[in-house]
């Protein structure tokens, strides 16, 4: 039970981290996080009935970590380009 309670917390952090701070990359790195803590819940929970499923979607969530970090790149480098700043408020002038 002390791994759900770290995987709450973790995912606590996280998810402030995503609704106060308005810098993408401090956004991504919260998302990670949160990421990080669904994974930390899959393990625990996959250890506690003795099954092999909770890290079989750790390596699953890995896998979705680095597709979203290469696309978090991506989009900074284009916010980056188009703003001067990496600020998510300026993403609401964006068309297209």
């Amino acid at each position: 039970e002390y791994g759900l309670i770290l995987a709450g917390l973790l995912f606590l952090i996280g998810l402030a981290g995503v609704l106060l701070r308005r810098n993408l990359i401090v956004v991504l790195a919260s998302i990670e996080v949160m990421l990080n803590a669904a994974g930390v819940a899959f393990v625990v929970a996959g250890a506690r009935w003795g099954e092999a499923d909770g890290e079989v979607m750790f390596i699953f969530m890995l896998v979705m970590a680095g597709a979203e970090v290469a696309l978090g790149l991506v989009l900074a480098t284009l916010f980056l380009r188009h703003f001067g700043r990496l600020d998510v408020d300026r993403a609401r002038r964006m068309r297209g």
